[in-house]
């Protein structure tokens, strides 16, 4: 077997997991592949069918499949036309010994991945609905097509848990498309091979500290990596796994999955004076004694390093600012709103048992598939006499039977703006604010999000402008506001709260901004006074966080203080502190946190 290409790492790596994928399937579980629909994932897909042995199954699941069509069920025709349940078969079930591809995988249903995690954990397909009870054995491996256009949008954590290998195809070029080294003769005999590999205790140890080092918290991780590692040196003819196996599966496994960079201790310095420098070395000589280094490593190192060079230098970057590349990204519009239930609106998400009542709507087929099961004993109660060979005249329906259509729906957003007006904030940001604000107005307008805006000064809380989709009128009442005066920060939380639970009672999502200083002077009553203000300000901001709204506190003072951010803590918000941004930098920062405020229980 020819190793990867050195010009094209990724398309090489991608190319190699797809063989190593195609010797044992449903031990190394499958592989992501993150793409759009494009020719790198068309021949990617290609290259696998063509390693799989002709007689494996590939069957594709579109993403609203049903349930019954994944796991199996009853067949209503045939059950109707025999007058007894009859079994119908799913795909998993016919996915015995190949492989189930995925489309859209990060939009697929919680409780679908879960019926997948538990066939592949298990290996059969456990099936007890409609009257059935049946277990069929099926062990296949799993290819989940992503195509998430934002780091948010993932597959299932715990189906991504139990894929050996998570592909990132979206670098690879057209000119990257080379076939595959590895034959399906070289695969079937590896797959022959498989189970007489031996791996022994010291490698599966390095994988676990490799993958400890690398911030893996799952120990399917290292499991998964001593399996690639079989599968790659049954693929090279070996029937033990070396060293170079297992760096290949750190490399390919491993990873993929880093949350933190590696820490390679390095030796002491034996002392710290100057040395006079040593004779250069002959060429061939320097060679031999970096190879006996390499040789002296531990297992440990040698495969760390060999996962740490396959990481990503881009996020390498990442993690060394200390954030997770999974919590990146913004929101796709028109999915802040909280998700509901709703009569006749929205996603299928089932059925339910229930009466014609309240405008709810009657799924027919489902209804006749909870009915068909009891025919025969409905038959016997009536003393219906079935002739052999002759369909039934009818098929009796009772109100037991009925099946109520089920819909979710995610509902509208409202975004409240509450603007701080007062003498210090027009002293020092209030025109990066309303540039902020008006660029905030203008994404919130193209995901049709309602705004709302609420401003601060003197003595009181205006309400500006009611929750609207008009950006005219936002930007209108937004460029007239004046400033100057007193801060009455107590009164503007309540004020954004009544308007937040006012939206709420509508059926929408609330979403509030505060862009403030923090520095509260007028109290609830009216009157100045900074103590007063200041624990009116606390009291009303433990009240905002019992009521369950998210918010997104923006410190806009130019030294920014603890009495924001203890504010925002008593809030509930994410503290946002901006010293120095200016309207782009402000709205910016706004939006990337706002889009991962956790939404209210």
């Amino acid at each position: 077997m020819s190793e990867r290409s050195a010009e094209d790492p990724i398309w090489g790596d991608a190319l190699l997991a797809a063989a190593l994928f195609a010797v044992a399937p449903a031990q190394l579980g499958g592989a992501a592949i993150r793409s759009l629909a494009g020719p790198g994932r068309d021949a990617w897909l290609e290259t696998l069918r063509a390693l799989l042995p002709d007689e494996a199954p590939m069957r594709r699941v579109p993403l609203h499949a049903s349930e019954s069509r994944i796991l199996g069920g009853l067949d209503l025709t045939a059950t109707l036309r025999a007058g007894r349940p009859v079994a119908e078969r799913g795909i998993l079930a016919a996915a015995d010994g190949g492989v189930v591809v995925l489309a859209m995988a990060e939009r697929m249903e919680p409780n679908k991945a879960a019926h997948l995690v538990a066939a592949l954990d298990a290996g059969e397909v456990v099936l007890e609905r409609d009257g059935l009870a049946l277990r069929t054995p099926s062990r296949f491996g799993v290819v989940a097509l992503d195509e998430g256009l934002s780091q948010e949008e993932r597959p299932p954590a715990a189906l991504m848990d139990r894929l050996a290998f998570h592909i990132d195809l979206s670098g690879a070029t057209l000119r990257d498309l080379e076939p595959s080294v590895v034959t399906a003769e070289e695969v079937t005999a590896a797959a022959a091979r498989y189970s007489a590999v031996s791996l022994s205790d010291d490698a599966l140890q390095a994988l676990c500290t490799t993958a400890m080092a690398l911030g893996i918290g799952s120990l399917r991780a290292p499991l998964l990596a001593a399996r690639a590692a079989k599968a790659h040196a049954a693929l090279c003819g070996e029937d033990s796994v070396s060293e170079v196996d297992l760096q290949t599966a750190a490399r390919l496994v491993l990873a993929p999955r880093a949350t933190m960079i590696p820490q390679i201790e390095d030796p002491e310095d034996e002392s710290t004076e100057e040395q006079p420098p040593e004779p250069q070395e002959p060429p061939e000589e320097a060679e031999q004694k970096d190879e006996s280094e390499a040789k002296d490593k531990p297992l440990d190192d040698v495969i760390l390093e060999a996962a740490q060079a396959a990481i990503p230098p881009g996020l390498l970057a990442m993690l060394k600012m200390g954030l997770d590349r999974h919590s990146r990204g913004t929101s796709a519009g028109g999915k802040a709103g909280a998700q509901k239930q709703s009569k006749t609106r929205g996603r299928p998400i089932g059925t339910r048992q229930g009466d014609l009542r309240d405008g709810m709507r009657l799924n027919v087929v489902e209804t006749l598939r909870a009915a068909a099961p009891w025919q025969p004993i409905r038959r016997t109660a009536r003393g219906e006499v079935l002739e052999p060979g002759k369909r039934p005249a009818r098929v009796e329906v009772r109100r037991d039977d009925f099946r109520i259509s089920r819909h979710k729906e995610r509902s509208e957003t409202a975004t409240i703006f509450v603007v701080d007006a007062s003498g210090s904030a027009a002293l020092h940001r209030l025109a990066e604010a309303k540039g902020a604000v008006e660029l905030l107005l203008a994404d919130c307008y193209v995901r049709r999000d309602q705004v709302a805006l609420i401003a601060f000064r003197g003595r009181d809380a205006e309400l500006l402008l009611p929750p609207t989709r008009s950006l005219t009128r936002a930007k209108r009442s937004l460029a007239g506001l004046p400033g100057g005066g007193g801060t009455p920060l107590a009164t503007a939380i309540d004020a954004a709260a009544a308007l937040a639970d006012s939206v709420k009672r509508k059926g929408q999502t609330p979403s509030i901004v505060f862009l403030t200083d923090g520095r509260a002077n007028i109290a609830r009553d009216g009157e100045p006074g900074r103590a007063q203000a200041e624990e009116d300000a606390l009291a009303s901001a433990k009240a905002f966080r019992l009521a369950g709204f998210r918010a997104v506190l923006v410190d806009t003072s130019p030294r920014p203080q603890a009495k924001a951010e203890k504010l925002a803590g008593e809030m509930a918000a994410i503290y946002l502190p901006l010293p120095y941004a200016d309207a782009e930098g402000l709205s910016q920062a706004v939006r990337a946190v706002s889009s991962n405020v956790p939404a209210a229980a």
